[in-house]
């Protein structure tokens, strides 16, 4: 029941909205995400939290009303996805790197699932339009981009048993090839 509630507020908050550069409906991130936390748990609060994770940093919902729609521990875990839009685009994914230094593996596993969705769409892209792809987001230097998702990877090493995350590595290896070693799975 509370996927069910979740997908159907996250559908409602992102109506409209769709990913940078596309025109595919924004909602079909939060779903990635959150079949992605499925094949890794059962725990409908942290597939919930999934479909959930983009709505307070994007479409204006508050953790007040997720804590009174979902309860304190989705709240809690979509809180910890959350950037700080008021920063910058290099102090925002800092940040995320820092806090994965000391989040749960609840946390962690959120965090992957939304980073593996978000690198499946780029790679895809990529392959279609090559380095082209880096002017659709706000910070468009690639090194940049190579900088944190080896970040995000080297601090989720602990779910590194997880095909998930092999398979998060083995995009970042396609889309970052020609950057610098990539957690030296390049040659």
């Amino acid at each position: 029941m509370i996927v069910k509630k979740a997908v159907a507020f996250a559908e409602a908050a992102h109506r409209g909205a769709v990913r940078k550069g596309t025109d595919i409906p924004y909602i079909t991130h939060p779903m990635d995400t959150a079949v992605i936390v499925a094949s890794i748990t059962g725990d409908r609060e942290l597939i919930a939290a999934a479909v959930l994770h983009d709505v307070v940093e994007d479409a204006g919902v508050t953790e007040g009303e997720l804590e009174e729609t979902f309860g304190k521990r989705v709240a809690m875990l979509v809180m910890a996805e959350t950037e700080d839009k008021t920063k910058s685009w290099l102090e925002r994914k800092s940040a995320t790197i820092e806090h994965l230094k000391t989040a749960s593996k609840d946390e962690k596993i959120l965090v992957l699932a939304d980073k593996l969705s978000n690198i499946r769409s780029t790679a895809r892209d990529y392959l279609m339009l090559g380095e082209t792809i880096w002017n659709r987001f706000n910070e468009k230097r690639k090194s940049l981009h190579s900088w944190y998702y080896e970040g995000v990877a080297k601090e989720l090493s602990d779910l590194a048993d997880y095909p998930q995350y092999q398979e998060y590595l083995a995009l970042c290896k396609l889309v970052f090839h020609d950057q610098h070693i990539f957690l030296g799975t390049m040659e």
